[in-house]
């Protein structure tokens, strides 16, 4: 099962290649803000994010009730995070 995870942005790092660090539960990483540059996310905002892109921005309330189900889901929840943990963009 593949799932989006709800990170926060903490910077846009590099504005011509659309890429962003993002801190999902504790874990910063560099991830790709490109398929949202109609829309572009700021610093403090929520983001879904997936295989080290941002797919949706997303509002406060709906990532911390996504983080707190997928928290219940247990093991496929910490495969994913280990997976987010693993990857990066350089």
């Amino acid at each position: 099962m593949c799932l989006g995870i709800p990170g926060r942005i903490v910077e846009i790092t590099d504005f011509d290649n659309y890429l962003a660090k993002v801190d999902v539960n504790g874990v910063q990483r560099t991830i790709s803000v490109r398929l949202l540059e109609n829309d572009m996310p700021q610093p403090e905002d929520w983001v879904l994010v997936h295989v080290g892109f941002a797919m949706a921005k997303i509002d406060e309330t709906e990532a911390l009730l996504t983080l707190a189900a997928v928290k219940k889901l247990g093991d496929a929840y910490a495969a994913e995070l280990e997976a987010f943990d693993s990857s990066a963009i350089v």
